[in-house]
C-alpha cells in the first residue's frame, strides 16, 4: 500500500478552503469513488492558514502511479505545493458506528 499527500498552499490563488467546498460536493467526491485502486481518500484544510490539500490511500504502487484529473489544480491556478509519497508500514480500522465516511465533512455541512 501507498499513501500521498497533496498540499496547496492557497496564497497565490483565489480559492479557498471554502469555495473549493463546492469543487468537492460537486465533481470530486463523486469522480473519486469509482477511482480504480484507491482505498480512501480524505480531503484536509486549514482555513486559518490558507492550505487545502488531500490524502490518498492506495491498494498498491501501481495504482498510486496512475495519473490523476488535474482539476483542482485548475481551480487553483497551479500544482499542489508539496506532494509527499509514503510506504505504509501498517494499516487497521478501529471500532466505529459511521459505516460510511462518504457526504461527510464540511463540504457537506449546511
Amino acid at each position: 500500500m501507498k499513501a500521498v499527500i497533496a498540499w496547496w498552499d492557497l496564497a497565490e490563488s483565489d480559492q479557498t478552503p471554502r469555495t473549493l467546498r463546492e469543487f468537492l460536493r460537486d465533481e470530486a467526491v463523486e469522480r473519486f469513488s469509482r477511482w480504480p485502486g484507491l482505498r480512501m481518500k480524505f480531503w484536509i484544510s486549514d482555513a486559518g492558514g490558507g492550505g487545502w490539500g488531500a490524502v490518498f490511500l492506495w491498494e498498491s504502487e501501481a495504482a498510486a502511479s496512475r495519473p490523476l484529473p488535474t482539476r483542482a489544480a485548475e481551480l487553483i491556478g497551479y500544482p499542489p505545493t508539496v506532494v509527499h509519497r509514503f510506504h505504509v508500514e501498517a494499516a487497521t480500522e478501529g471500532e466505529h458506528t459511521i459505516p460510511d465516511l462518504t457526504g461527510l465533512g464540511l463540504a457537506f455541512a449546511r
